[in-house]
């Protein structure tokens, strides 16, 4: 089974959407008012920020939310030139946890999207069986990584803090409790990198 990574933007406050997500999509804002910021890594020259990105990049298969799904097959979303992988020779399979499958994909000729109907533990499961080398990203939302954790499937959680306080939004963490061990920290101009191992039911925490 390939190494279970979830890898996410989230605020020193953290959330890993601005205040009123839902009407930020509408106005075609991407995930909230104001979040432009947690995702400004991304975008930057900065050498820490590209090698994180090349790191994100290089997944063997990556599993995501369907709020988010539609973010990006959106208008305003990835394009066949932007998006996962689009500066790599290839893209890696997409698993979508989703409770109905859309009508239409407006990435289909880009991108190799499967829905997954069952949960975020299963879609990890099937994108473990589809990844080549590389290891499965579990890119968001947050519930579907909060769903991830509370099914102990996650091997590493990296976060990329960025240095803003949102007030609210979308929440990464719920109630329930995630043992981790600092495996490593990078710093760049525009956020701290931080990844965890994660430590499993029953299992210690993964040292790499």
């Amino acid at each position: 089974m390939a190494t279970v990574i979830a890898d996410i933007s989230i605020s020193l406050d953290g959330y890993v959407t601005g205040p009123e997500p839902d009407a930020g999509q509408d106005a075609g804002q991407g995930l909230g008012r104001d979040a432009d910021v947690l995702h400004a890594w991304a975008f930057s020259d900065d050498p820490v920020d590209r090698a994180e990105l090349d790191r994100a990049a290089a997944a063997g298969a990556v599993v995501m939310g369907r709020t988010l799904f539609d973010v990006v097959d959106g208008p305003d979303g990835w394009s066949g030139g932007l998006g996962y992988g689009a500066s790599r020779d290839a893209r890696p399979p997409f698993l979508v946890v989703t409770s109905t499958r859309p009508a239409l994909v407006r990435l289909a000729g880009s991108h190799d999207f499967t829905f997954v109907l069952d949960g975020p533990a299963a879609a990890v499961e099937r994108a473990g069986a589809v990844a080549a080398d590389g290891p499965v990203v579990v890119m968001g939302g947050a519930a579907v990584i909060r769903g991830c954790l509370d099914a102990g499937v996650v091997d590493r959680l990296r976060l990329h803090l960025a240095p803003v306080v949102l007030g609210g939004g979308t929440p990464l963490f719920g109630a329930g409790r995630v043992r981790l061990a600092r495996a490593e920290a990078r710093v760049s101009s525009t956020a701290t990198h931080l990844t965890y191992d994660v430590a499993r039911r029953g299992v210690p925490t993964m040292r790499r």
